[in-house]
């Protein structure tokens, strides 16, 4: 019996509506930045880091990162569109990366690092197109990232899951991961 038909059935006061939620896969470089970055938006209730954007069947990271799997590291991002909207989301995965970077991000070199928007349907491979043509504008080189559809998203292993939280000493989130978050309080738009 459904939740709803039990607190009818039990003649207990209606459970509020819940609200609708979205998703977005993308990618950006380590997916463990750019989880950290979109953690912080208002209106985004849940980040998962994982791959797509490939050809084998449940990779891992050892897997993936033998740069032979065709997969990307990316998060998807569960949101609330009455707080936050796609276009919102789009304009900026623009902010926290490098789009004109061909083979990486910063110092993590490897086609699983690319930049890449993997949609779901017409609308949202819409919206994305209409993005990437509005940064365009705001950057000196050509963008590289991918607009292509999602086939499948594997969520990554458990270790990788809210990496910066359970991990915020380590080197790499002291480096790269903290300054970024850092500079996203103080301007929420910001170049990397």
């Amino acid at each position: 019996m459904s939740p709803r038909l039990l607190v009818s059935f039990l003649g207990l006061a209606a459970l509020p509506a819940i609200a609708p939620a979205d998703s977005l896969v993308l990618g950006g470089g380590c997916f463990w930045c750019t989880e950290a970055a979109y953690e912080i938006k208002p209106g985004v209730t849940s980040v998962t880091s994982g791959y797509a954007g490939g050809s084998t069947k449940n990779p891992t990271y050892q897997q993936i990162s033998h740069e032979n799997t065709g997969h990307a590291e990316v998060i998807k991002i569960d949101y609330d569109p009455a707080k936050i909207t796609l276009d919102q989301l789009l304009a900026f995965f623009w902010k926290i990366h490098d789009p004109t970077q061909v083979g990486g991000q910063g110092n993590d070199h490897g086609p699983q690092y690319r930049s890449i928007i993997l949609y779901t349907d017409d609308t949202q491979k819409a919206a994305a197109g209409k993005s990437r043509d509005e940064a365009a504008k705001t950057w000196d080189k050509p963008l590289t990232t991918e607009i292509v559809p999602l086939t499948k998203f594997w969520p990554a292993e458990d270790y990788h899951q809210d990496y910066y939280a359970k991990n915020p000493t380590a080197g790499y989130c002291r480096l790269v991961i903290k300054p970024k978050l850092d500079k996203l309080k103080k301007d929420p738009a910001p170049k990397p």
